[in-house]
Parts: C-alpha cells; structure tokens; sequence
C-alpha cells in the first residue's frame, strides 16, 4: 500500500480562486495531458500502437482526460524539416501546430485548461498580435486559455526562419521584455506607447480584455537565467529532472530543484506551481508493465534516435541532460512502471518532493488513459492526491 500525503499545499497564486485555474489549483495534484500532437508521440519505437498525431484522435483524448478530471491538456511545438528527426518512423515529421490546435480544443471541451506551446522569438511574433489573440482566446476559452513561453533551443529551428539563434540568456531578457508588453496590453485600459530597441508600439490598445487579468502563463525552464524569467511572470512551471529518467535516482534529486524554483518565486513576491512530465507504463502486475517497457524498447526506431540527439546537441537547452539512450527511446522526463498501486506510491513521492501537478504521456494514449481513470485515479483519491471531479468543482 501506498503511504499518506505530506501536506505541501501552498497558497493560490495571484489570480481569483474563481478563475478556471484557480479552481484547478485546489486539487492537492495536478494532473496533465501531454496531447501527441505529433506523430510518435513520445516514443520511438516501430512496436505496433494506435496513437494518432490527427486532430479528431487529440480532441477525443481531450475530452476524455475531462471527463476523468484531468485539469489541463498541454500542446508542444515544434519546427523540424522534412522526414522530421528521421528513422523508420520519420519520427514527428507529422504534427499539428500547438497553438492552433490546443485552441480550437475549446469549442469541444468545458472545464480542461487549454496551453499552446508558442515560440515567441521566430519570426519574430509581434507582441500586439499575441495579447489581441490571447485576450479572444480567453474569452472563446472561457479563461481556459494558457501560453507556454519558449525562446527556441535548437539552432535548426532558428534556421528554419531565416534567423541566427540568439544568446542563451539574451533570450530570457527578450522574453521578459515580451511578456512586460504584453501585460501592460492585457491590463491597461488606455492606448500605450513603447519603443525599445527591438519592439515598437504607438497607440496599442488590445479588447476584449482577458477575463481573469491575463491568460495562464507556464514556462519550461532548468537553466538560472530561464528559471529567474519563468518566476517573474509564469504560473506553472515544467521542471525537469537532472538526473535522468530514471525514477529511483530523479526522486532524489527533485527536492532541491523544487525548492530553488519556489524560494525564487518567493524573492519576486510570487507563487507558482511545479510539473513534470512522466511517462506511465501502468498494467495489473509488474512484470507486465516491465515488458512493455522492454518491448518497446526492443522496437527502438535506431534512425530517429540518432536524429532526435544529433539535433538537440546543436541546441543549448539545459534540460533533460543525463538521460540515456534507453530512457529517451521511451520517452518522458521521469519514467514511472508498474502496477496502478506502484504509480500511485510514486506519485506520493513525487509530491512529497515538491511536484505540484504531472504532465502525463502515454506509449499507446486512448486505452492507456482510460486504464489510468478506471485503476489509477480511484487510488489517488484514497491518497489524498486528488478530490473528486464534484467536490473539486464544489
């Protein structure tokens, strides 16, 4: 059996508890959809599976991640060429963008926080453009509508818009700067003025104005200077383990990381909350969630996995360093395995090291999901992880 919850709840952050995200935020766990929104998913392996990268297949998950309490579907992004990061499977050669994507999940969905993944330097995205659409957004979203923040990691992609990659850390100072505009965009109710060297505005002034102050905000970050951006305006933050994927030796690490993030959210006067993003491999025994594992890996797609590190090694992310060969075939930042008690023990120790909510991905999505909500979801409740959908919304 799995031990009781140690009590790490932390006040809501500025937004009104009314708002779709506050009342996410009284769930003890957050728990997240990582949509595969890209063909593979998060796996590359050839080992036979249903999850689709279409539209249809990403909106039926949605709403069934809704209707099993889930609080928020997440959409990543991504630029890559032709044959994508290669292989057999031209691994995410196909995919839909996040942004348009996780929008138009709005129109199908009810209660489930809607994020885009939205690189904010290619092109580059003017800030006006992004508050007008983020403010419609919100209110077609009913304030449901996030905006993952991400400055572009991987040379290729800068490439891809004609543009040389900017500095690591320069990047963050932009990305403030963007952000700045854009909340005086959401809030102020007169025109504003600006100039910069890199942004100009005269005369801007963007309605319908967001309906809870600004949309949600969430970055993903484990460098400092990402971390000191993302405390200053995000309200979830992806976090990522430092140690690999490995459960038994990320746990041990994730403490310290958790606590750094928040004591700098402290220092600016904030609140902000932590995730990360599992793989679940979840079966009635062990044994046989072990041999999924195994069998995806003996499928490993060799051609894409050279590719997706090849790639990402001209990039200066800071994050998921340490991972293995093995772990990044599988896929997710932290791998849990085992049986619905196993996960449900595991989840306790992620909580108790300070994770605030998961980022779930699955091998093969729509019976995994729906095994998750009939096995696991009953346990986590037993746990104090979760409330149920009507007391949560009480």
């Amino acid at each position: 059996m799995f031990s009781t919850m140690t009590n790490t709840t932390l006040p809501l952050p500025s937004l009104p508890g009314q708002s779709p995200l506050g009342q996410a935020l009284e769930q003890p766990l957050l728990l997240g959809l990582f949509l595969p929104i890209h063909n593979g998913g998060w796996t590359m392996s050839t080992l036979p599976r249903d999850t689709d990268w279409t539209f249809d297949y990403n909106a039926k998950l949605t709403r069934q991640a809704e209707q099993l309490g889930f609080d928020l579907a997440f959409g990543p992004a991504h630029w890559l060429s032709k044959g994508g990061f290669g292989g057999e499977t031209k691994y995410r050669e196909q995919s839909l963008d996040a942004f348009i994507a996780t929008c138009a999940l709005a129109a199908v969905t009810q209660r489930i926080l809607l994020v885009s993944t939205i690189h904010i330097l290619y092109g580059p995205w003017h800030p006006l453009h992004l508050a007008k659409f983020g403010a419609t957004l919100d209110h077609i979203a009913k304030g449901r509508w996030g905006l993952n923040i991400v400055t572009g990691f991987r040379k290729d992609e800068w490439a891809m818009f004609g543009q040389q990659q900017i500095d690591h850390d320069t990047r963050y100072q932009i990305a403030d700067e963007y952000v700045d505009i854009l909340s005086k965009l959401w809030s102020s109710n007169e025109n504003l003025d600006y100039e910069s060297n890199r942004w100009q505005l005269k005369q801007a002034f963007i309605t319908p104005k967001p309906q809870y102050g600004r949309p949600i905000l969430v970055s993903a970050t484990s460098s400092p200077a990402g971390i000191a951006s993302a405390v200053r305006h995000s309200d979830l933050i992806f976090i990522t383990s430092p140690t690999g994927a490995q459960f038994e030796k990320a746990i041990g690490a994730l403490p310290q990381l958790n606590a750094s993030v928040k004591e700098h959210a402290v220092r600016q006067g904030r609140d902000v909350r932590t995730l990360i993003n599992p793989m679940i491999i979840c079966r009635e025994t062990e044994q046989e969630a072990r041999q999924v594992y195994q069998s995806i890996l003996a499928k490993a797609d060799q051609g894409a996995i050279d590719g997706f590190f090849h790639s990402h090694a001209t990039g200066d992310s800071r994050s998921w360093r340490g991972h293995e060969r093995d772990e990044r075939t599988v896929g997710g930042n932290i791998q849990l395995v085992g049986t619905p008690e196993q996960i449900v023990e595991q989840l306790l120790q992620l909580k108790n090291a300070g994770c605030d909510g998961i980022q779930i991905c699955f091998f093969d999505y729509e019976p995994e999901l729906t095994y998750f909500g009939e096995r696991v979801i009953p346990l986590l409740e037993q746990a104090g992880l979760r409330k149920p959908i009507a007391q949560s919304l009480a």
